[in-house]
């Protein structure tokens, strides 16, 4: 007779301190800010390489990285004045890793979107 484990793995507590952390680093726009950060970038540079992100997002985007240590802002003294957003060497270690991630999935979203179609069809056919 086998024993199931009742404990669940720490890494998938509710109260795991890295759940937060996904959260926060781990959306949508984050990775792509993080993506565009090779170099010390301008604000408006990063929105105008991220087609459909919103200043407001963007704006929220950049304050969580920061907050979490990932990327630094530095005001630039110019006129106007302007704000450059660089990785930090935590954010440049993360980086690595999730450019890895987004090579996987620009190499594999032709038979995930297969996949998807063929899922769906199947669910709309009453057949899933």
């Amino acid at each position: 007779m086998s024993t199931i484990n009742t404990v669940p793995d720490p890494r998938f507590r509710v109260d795991c301190p890295s759940r937060p952390i996904l959260d926060q680093v781990a959306d949508k726009w984050s990775m792509m800010v993080l993506a565009v950060l090779e170099n010390p970038t301008r604000f408006n540079e990063i929105k105008r390489q991220l087609e459909g992100v919103t200043q407001r997002v963007l704006t929220q985007t950049l304050r969580r990285l920061e907050r979490n240590g990932m990327i630094s802002r530095r005001v630039l003294q110019t006129s106007p004045v302007g704000v450059e957003y660089s990785l930090t060497p935590l954010g440049e270690s993360f980086r690595m890793p999730f450019i890895r991630l987004y090579e996987w999935t620009v190499e594999h979203s032709d038979e995930v979107e297969a996949v998807q179609r063929q899922y769906d069809a199947r669910i709309a056919s009453g057949t899933g």
